[in-house]
């Protein structure tokens, strides 16, 4: 059992590592000091591939730390 749990957990460590690399930089901070209104990309936000990315890294992130807890049990 413990060592199904290391594969998965290091499968599932390996995974999270890419999406969050894959994710993009936070740059847009500036779009306060430039006046840039709402666009299309930015009400649709939830839609967009950033944000597929930003729920699978919360999905693995929770799948990351039951699988650190069940080793901690085995």
């Amino acid at each position: 059992m413990k060592i199904v749990l290391t594969v998965l957990l290091v499968a599932v460590s390996l995974a999270l590592l890419v999406v969050v690399l894959m994710q993009p930089s936070k740059s847009s901070g500036l779009t306060l000091f430039t006046g840039v209104k709402d666009t299309f990309y930015t009400k649709n936000k939830g839609r967009t591939r950033e944000a597929l990315l930003w729920k699978l890294t919360i999905v693995l992130a929770i799948i990351w730390g039951i699988l650190c807890g069940a080793m901690s049990f085995v």
